[in-house]
């Protein structure tokens, strides 16, 4: 508090977008093969220096399987590790007992949202499946986000799913992947325009380097796709990821976020902290 009575706000600085593994506990199935260097262990002690030499406060850790087991070793992880300040976790939205899942899971006040991998479903419009729905309207119920691990032709569904399930929260993560390498910006750039015109729809600016075909240069490749999601969005519905180590293969944590941070150019003090941080903590209720 000021002097004068006023109160400071310090920005909480968040990595809203990182994963952990244990290649001895569970199984990857998307996992590359060795020798890629995504083909080993990572745990908290991986991250914490990293975070640590940034100045960022903390990170969400976001599911890498689709094992409720996993989701429950998370949190976990959670509750032994500071700095991991939520956690986004599977459930099986299909699961006649979803509800009972989530009581469970909230029981750790550190189970932050929902995730389940739908760019890996062999129905393109799974989104809309009664069962999913059904389980997603237990998700809004209980005040919990759902981050949607998407690619580009799925991104029609995000409105017809808002109108089923008004009250959900949803962020878009990793841009819904559009396809930078190929230097194709249509209809991905129409149809991103059309989710964020739903004040509920937030997006992260995350796996953004694995994008790129230039590790050299990857700003360049990603500013024409960063610069139109923040037009959209604008800082407030907009939050850093780093993606690591999934991001790992294109380059470091610390070259994730300066690709973005590059990608987007100079930006007044507030907007820049409501993308490194403030955004997420309020989204998620970090706070």
């Amino acid at each position: 508090m000021g002097r004068d009575g006023s109160i400071y706000y310090v920005s909480m600085r968040v990595d809203a977008h990182q994963q952990f593994w244990d290649l001895r506990r569970f199984q990857y199935f998307w996992m590359p093969p060795e020798p890629s260097p995504l083909h080993r262990t990572f745990l908290p002690d991986h991250l914490a220096s990293i975070l640590y030499r940034n100045r960022f406060d903390g990170s969400i850790v976001v599911q890498a399987n689709t094992l409720l087991d996993e989701t429950r070793w998370l949190l976990g992880l959670a509750v032994a590790h500071d700095f991991i300040v939520g956690v986004v976790g599977w459930v099986d939205l299909t699961d006649t007992r979803v509800g009972e899942q989530l009581d469970e899971l909230q029981r750790n006040p550190k189970f932050k949202g929902v995730r389940h991998p739908v760019q890996d479903e062999p129905d393109p419009r799974c989104l809309l499946r009664d069962d999913v729905v059904h389980g997603l309207k237990e998700v809004a119920r209980r005040g919990l986000p759902y981050d949607l691990l998407v690619h580009p032709n799925h991104l029609p569904l995000i409105p017809l799913l808002a109108e089923r399930v008004p009250e959900l929260r949803l962020v878009i993560d990793h841009l819904a992947k559009p396809r930078v390498g190929a230097r194709e910006i249509e209809p991905w750039a129409r149809d991103i325009a059309t989710a964020a015109a739903l004040p509920q729809v937030c997006c992260k600016l995350s796996g953004l380097i694995t994008q790129a075909n230039s590790p050299s240069a990857p700003a360049a490749e990603l500013k024409p796709y960063v610069e139109h999601v923040y037009r959209l969005f604008g800082p407030d519905r907009l939050m850093f990821g780093s993606d690591w180590p999934v991001c790992l293969p294109a380059g470091t944590w610390k070259a994730a976020l300066a690709a973005c941070t590059q990608a987007l150019g100079p930006l007044p003090m507030e907007a820049r902290s409501k993308l490194l941080g403030d955004t997420a903590v309020r989204f998620y209720g970090l706070g």
